[in-house]
């Protein structure tokens, strides 16, 4: 197997549809033989070329995702690191970094905001928010060491500065050791872990065999309670007039409105992704 229609015709006998077939063998030709798409059709690999196509193929044959088969993953036009210590980010989290970007460049906003990412993974929210927005002092906050870790060095490759934080947002107490001496934040984004653990067995295996499970799982008897303390955070650390954005679950998001409505949040909106799904909200602390 040498050629790129050699491995598209490889990939659908592995069950992948051919659209998906197309896509996973453009990205891997383009990635990690450097050839454009003009050059597939005459291309033909080298033996240690076509070893690794092999070994790729292996790797999707047993559900591994290409991107951490690949190792990166594009988001919003950067490239990021990526490997089992964090999520792979997702379409659906460029459109609330969209989001997020036109709100901050509205005329009546900070030109110089205070932004927090809170649950940050692989860093891909606060350093994109860092490219597109040099102006900007941005933090990202995260439970897990190994993940910043990663974060830190996708924050290296993009060439911004980001402020990391390793903090149990869970752990209320430990907020003013952490937070005291920092400046308010003119937004905070969080897209926490939101998936009950009783909706583990729908989840694909490429999810659940590969994914890190505390980036995904909340606990069925609260799967609210990250919004909740993320929603109490932030009424102590937004300045008046400020922003808090949550990606959430399409089957949950009413219920993370609602609850910042009784928690007295301001101008609340539900918005769908480019899907038609509810999975994104936003709020005005006043």
């Amino acid at each position: 197997m040498s050629t790129f229609d050699e491995f598209v015709i490889a990939l659908q006998q592995s069950l992948f549809d051919p659209r998906e077939a197309q896509s996973i063998a453009r990205i891997v030709f383009e990635d990690c033989f450097q050839l454009q798409r003009s050059q597939f059709a005459q291309a033909t690999l080298n033996d240690t070329q076509a070893s690794h196509l092999e070994s790729i193929l292996s790797a999707l044959q047993r559900k591994e995702p290409l991107q951490y088969i690949l190792g990166q993953a594009d988001f919003y036009g950067l490239k990021f690191k990526v490997d089992s210590r964090v999520l792979i980010p997702r379409p659906e989290t460029e459109e609330l970094v969209e989001w997020v970007l036109e709100t901050i460049n509205a005329p009546i906003f900070s030109t110089t905001p205070r932004i927090l990412d809170i649950g940050t993974g692989s860093g891909c929210i606060p350093i994109t928010l860092a490219k597109k927005l040099p102006q900007a002092e941005v933090w990202g906050l995260d439970v897990s060491p190994a993940a910043l870790a990663l974060a830190q060095e996708n924050a290296q490759l993009n060439q911004v500065q980001v402020h990391w934080l390793e903090v149990n947002i869970l752990q209320e107490a430990l907020w003013p050791q952490h937070f005291l001496d920092n400046p308010m934040f003119d937004v905070i984004i969080s897209n926490p872990p939101y998936i009950p653990e009783r909706e583990v067995v729908l989840m694909p295996v490429q999810v659940t065999e590969f994914e890190p499970h505390l980036a995904l799982f909340v606990s069925d008897d609260d799967p609210l309670i990250f919004y909740r303390q993320i929603a109490r955070f932030a009424q102590q650390n937004l300045r008046t007039g400020g922003y808090l954005f949550f990606e959430c679950n399409e089957y949950n998001a009413s219920e993370v409105a609602t609850m910042l409505s009784e928690m007295a949040w301001k101008e609340i909106v539900l918005q769908k992704d480019l899907s038609g799904k509810e999975r994104m909200i936003r709020a005005l602390l006043y």
